[in-house]
C-alpha cells in the first residue's frame, strides 16, 4: 500500500501543477501489486486524476502482448494496474513497444 500511495501522491503533485503524471513501470511483482493496490489508493486520492497519467515500460521485452514474457501483456491482463472503473488508466494511456 506504501508503494502505491508514493504513486498516487507524485501524481497528485505533477496534476496540480497543471501537467500530466508520467510513469514508468517495470514487470514481475510489481504487476500484481499495482493491480491490487493502486485501485483503492487512486480512490484515496480523487486529485491525483489517472486520466492525466502516462505510462511507459522500463523493461518491456520485444514479444507480442500476448507472450507471457510481456510486462505491457500482463499489465492489461490485470486491468492495466486499476481494475475499478473510477479509478482505472485506460489501455491508450500506456506507450506500446512494438515488436
Amino acid at each position: 500500500a506504501a508503494l502505491a500511495r508514493l504513486v498516487t501522491e507524485a501524481a497528485a503533485e505533477a496534476v496540480a501543477s497543471g501537467g500530466r503524471f508520467t510513469l514508468g513501470l517495470s514487470g514481475g511483482s510489481l504487476v500484481a501489486l499495482l493491480a491490487r493496490e493502486l485501485p483503492p489508493a487512486l480512490r484515496a486520492a480523487p486529485e491525483a486524476e489517472p486520466e492525466r497519467w502516462l505510462v511507459a515500460f522500463c523493461d518491456e521485452r520485444l514479444v507480442p502482448p500476448e507472450h507471457p514474457e510481456s510486462t505491457g501483456g500482463a499489465y492489461r491482463v490485470r486491468g492495466g494496474g486499476a481494475g475499478q472503473r473510477e479509478a482505472s488508466l485506460g489501455l491508450h494511456q500506456f506507450l506500446p513497444v512494438c515488436p
